[in-house]
Parts: structure tokens; sequence; C-alpha cells
């Protein structure tokens, strides 16, 4: 039922539509075909990434046309406007990926500057790829108004030869042509059915693993990450998180009410038990850091450490997220958790609700097939695992999901390489040996500028059949359809002189994801020593522009690879100006 007329006299949009001094205000929504009463109305900023860049995002402005409808029919004035998106998948193993991760931190700056300019009451935010997840999130954070998040769901599988393929089948093809074990034509044949309709990349890669935390994190409505993009089921969502962002305004319930630093933790959990991406680690922290919360990646590990990892997703198990979906989504698999005392209950959701009761409302079980019952999980531990070490001061972390125990100690002289490009002509050439440990420096936040993701590399080793011998620490990122003993985020990073910026061909490396290590085979004297002789960091070619700006600001990925000081040293209240 319509809920009545809202008092404006104390939300933002008052200072465009209400008095006299407003008149030249109203006169442009006047030529926008707006209503007197619609002007009257508290105003909701729909904010998509919508593009035709790649596939994740091209169903968002359908979506958006059906949250504008819950909007109306909870008496508010929805205004639709866009950002950009850099999709992974597509600047992936080439200097496009040093956008990427900058490219979160402009999603966030340009919707907080169009709902700060336009006095936007409320934010209801679709996106559907890997850094628009976050990048959204943490808008709906800084600005703290009344917010609904909404996923544009996965892509659905593709089908090759009677078996289910995703785009992470393609890049490791890649590696199986250049090693002599796929024809192109077979690759190509691959490639033209990987990937079958509009969504986001299906597995428990960066983008579903975010849409996840969206959920567990309380800003989206409970499954509302799971129907695949195609599904016109979406579009239910969507009218829905209209509707539900007009409540939230009615109560005054605000980002910051939600996401808080129990509801981080549930987030953290999933995660961990779905074996989700690594990425999680550098964007829960940025997601905090947003709200004033301190909560870095030791935090983010410290509950991967002692999380059960039971929910059976690609990329080191067998599903996608559609069948996570049809298996009963995350609401089942907050189920499971609480049955081990694994989730905090109070905390708040954008359906005024709290997790717990939300929780009493699901019917379903695990169903021992995509989601394992808590009690009989895959692995005790997470599937995420944080390291430390002479090597990681500042921490590093690697997804262990669907690795034996016995393969997740590694030692082995390293290799070096001071950036993507060599190492990936190096594994093409498959000029390394077995044993060795490729170290990839110099392409965190700062150095690279851009914190790149090292997918064509791994997936080249996946498809030699070398991902379980040898391994590859980088102070960059991995995407979340990588596999294989992968540590990324390595801090500090070379550009800041950390440990990694020291070392040398064939220094002993021990990675050890049972104990959490990181460590190289040198004394603190010899480190100190290297440190001293050290020339400093690598110069890039980015002398000005966005990544110039990005490199400047940025801070250490440990707190999230995040480019101003956060909620902590805020001075105002958006909602209260």
């Amino acid at each position: 039922m319509p809920m009545p007329p809202i008092d404006k006299s104390r939300l933002p949009s008052r200072h465009v539509t209400e008095g006299p001094s407003r008149a030249p205000h109203r006169s442009y929504y006047y030529a926008m075909g707006i209503s007197e009463a619609e002007i009257h109305q508290p105003f909701v900023g729909v904010a998509t990434c919508w593009n035709e860049a790649a596939p994740c995002n091209i169903a968002l402005n359908r979506q958006a046309q059906a949250v504008k409808m819950g909007v109306k029919e909870a008496h508010g004035t929805p205004r639709e406007f866009t950002t950009i998106t850099v999709t992974d998948g597509i600047a992936m193993g080439h200097e496009g990926m040093r956008s990427s991760l900058a490219s979160r931190e402009a999603i966030a700056d340009s919707v907080e500057l169009t709902m700060r300019g336009h006095c936007y009451d409320a934010l209801v935010g679709l996106a559907g790829c890997d850094k628009s997840l976050p990048g959204m999130m943490m808008a709906m954070v800084r600005l703290n108004v009344p917010s609904v998040f909404i996923y544009g769901g996965s892509i659905l599988p593709g089908r090759h030869e009677g078996r289910d393929v995703t785009v992470q089948d393609v890049f490791e093809a890649v590696g199986q042509n250049q090693a002599g074990n796929m024809s192109e034509e077979a690759l190509i044949a691959l490639e033209k059915v990987a990937c079958p309709s509009a969504g986001a990349c299906g597995g428990q890669f960066t983008a579903n693993t975010m849409a996840c935390v969206s959920e567990a994190i309380g800003l989206a409505l409970p499954n509302s990450s799971g129907a695949p993009a195609p599904y016109e089921s979406r579009d239910q969502y969507a009218e829905a998180s209209g509707r539900a962002v007009m409540a939230l305004i009615e109560k005054n319930i605000r980002a910051r009410d939600i996401v808080t630093r129990k509801s981080l933790e549930n987030a953290a959990r999933v995660v961990a038990c779905t074996g989700g991406s690594t990425n999680a680690g550098l964007h829960l922290p940025a997601i905090a850091h947003e709200a004033g919360i301190a909560f870095d990646l030791f935090d983010v590990t410290d509950i991967f450490r002692d999380t059960p990892y039971f929910v059976d997703l690609k990329p080191g198990g067998k599903y996608v997220a559609k069948d996570l979906y049809e298996a009963g989504g995350v609401p089942v698999v907050m189920k499971e958790l609480r049955k081990a005392g694994l989730i905090h209950e109070e905390c708040m959701t954008v359906t005024g609700r709290t997790i717990g009761e939300e929780i009493d409302m699901v019917t379903r079980e695990a169903d021992g097939r995509v989601i394992y019952p808590v009690s009989a999980p895959i692995t005790p531990t997470g599937g995420v695992v944080g390291l430390k070490g002479n090597l990681a001061p500042d921490g590093a972390i690697v997804k262990v999901a669907g690795m034996e125990a016995d393969q997740q100690v590694f030692t082995g002289p390293a290799r070096v390489f001071e950036c993507e490009e060599d190492a990936f002509e190096a594994v093409k050439a498959r000029s390394y040996k077995e044993g060795e440990v490729l170290v990839i420096r110099n392409e965190g936040p700062a150095g690279g500028p851009g914190m790149r993701e090292m997918l064509a590399t791994t997936a080249a080793l996946s498809g030699q059949g070398m991902g379980k011998k040898v391994a590859l620490i980088t102070d960059g990122r991995f995407s979340g359809a990588t596999r294989g003993f992968c540590v990324g985020h390595v801090g500090p990073e070379a550009a800041h002189g950390g440990p990694i910026a020291l070392l040398k061909d064939g220094d002993m490396i021990t990675i050890d994801a049972i104990r959490g290590e990181l460590s190289v085979a040198l004394s603190d004297e010899d480190l100190a020593a290297r440190k001293a002789a050290w020339t400093g960091p690598r110069e890039t070619i980015y002398g000005s522009g966005a990544l110039w700006k990005f490199a400047q600001q940025v801070g250490p990925t440990r707190k999230g690879a995040v480019t101003h000081p956060g909620g902590a040293h805020e001075k105002h209240a958006y909602m209260d100006l």
C-alpha cells in the first residue's frame, strides 16, 4: 500500500524544490516533465553503471526502469543517472587493467558528486562488474543516505562439449593453445559460446563475491543477488528495491545504520565460506573506511581463518552463481553460518528487519551439492587465507578453495619479474622452471599504477598444467577467477619500499597457507642492507592524468587502497546540511 507523502523539511532535496527562492530550480524540473506533486516528493537517485563496455553492465538500464517504478509507487521521485565502469575481463592482460581499481574510486566519487550537486535524498545503486559493486556501496556509506544496492545479476554459463563453461575456461584455454594442447579452431569455438548472455562472470569471482557481500552486509534485499541477469524476475527485485528505499527514508534508516563492524564481519564470513575472491580483502576495508570503521586486511583474514568453506563454487569448485541461486542463495548460506554461531543476527538490513529476523523466514536447507551443511564442510577453514611474515609485514592474501592441504605449502627459489608483461612472456615461452616462485612486483596501487590483476598469467600457467607446480606472488592482485597457488596484495608494495622490492633471483621463499606465513630466507640484517642499497621505486610512464593522480593519493593495500581520509575525518553529515 502506498505510503503517505513524506515531510521534506529535513531532507536534502528541499534545497532545490522548496520555497520561492527555488523557483528557477523548479523550472528545470518542469522542463523534464515532472509534475508539481512529484517536485515536492523525496528525490531518489537511481545510479547505474550501465554502458556497452561488457555484458555485466548491459542489462542495468532495463533494471533501473523497474527501480523507478517502485520508487514512484511509494510516492518518491526517481532521478536516474549513470557513472562509469571499467570491466576487468576486457581490461585484463594489458595496460587497460591499470584503470580498474582507480575506477572504483571514480565511481564512488562521481556518485557522491551527483548526489551532492542535486541534493538527492536517497540512493538506489545498480552495478554489475567487479569494481562497480564496491564503488557503489562505498558511495552509499560515504554519503550515509538511505540506500539500497542491487546487483545486475550473473551471466548464464556457456555450454561446450557437454559441460558448463565460463570465461575462466577461455583464459585457461589460451594457455592450452600456447602450450600446443589446443588448436586455434578449438579455442575460437570455445570463445564463441562461453558467455551466452548479459551478466557478470558466473563463477564466484569478484563480481559475484561482492554481490553476496551486498546481501550479507545488509545493503541489498535478501536473495536479490542471485537471479541471473537475463531473468525477468530480476525486475521484481529492482521494483522492490525502489519501494524499500522509500521505507528507509520514512524510518530514517541510513547506510551506516546498516554497515557496521559486525555487518562487515558477516560479509567476510560469506566471502570465506563461498570461496570468494581475494579482492574482498581489498574492498571490505575500503567500504569500512567510508564509515570510519577500522577494519583492515588482517581483520578480514582473521574472520577467514575460522570460517568453514562449504559452498562449492567455481573457480575452486564445480558450480556457478545460477546454481547457488537455485539452491537457495545467500539466505541459505547465512542460515548455515548461523547454525555454527558465526553470524551477528542483530545487524540491520534494508528491509528494516535484522539479519536474524530475515534468516528466521528462510525455509530451505542446504542441498548438500552446491551448499554443504556447515556441519560437514568441504574444508574446515575458509577458502581465502591471510599471510604475514618478513616478506609481507603488511600482509598478503591467497585463495585456497579447492586445494588439498599438501598443496598449501610451497618453498622455492624466487624468479623475479619487474612487471606482469615480463612474467607473461616468460610463461608463454615456458622459460621458467618447475618449483620456482614467480615474483611479479611494481604492480601495486601506486607502483603499477593501478594494482592490476594477473589472470592472463595465472590462466596461462594453469592451461600449461603448471598451476600446482609453481607458485606466484605479487604486490598486485589476482582475479576472482584465478586458481593455483597465487599470493596477492603483498604489502608494503615495491613502490613503497616493501621487502618484495628487495628480492633477487634465487632467494628462497616460503608460502605456508596453513600457518599463514609468507617469508624469505633472509635475515633482518640482510633485508636492511638491501633496503639501504635500494635505488627507489621503478619509474612508470604515467606522469599525468587520472592514473598519476590515483598513484599520488592511494594508500596501502592493507587498508583498502583508498584515496581520501574517510569517515573518521568527516566534519559534517551530508543529510543534515
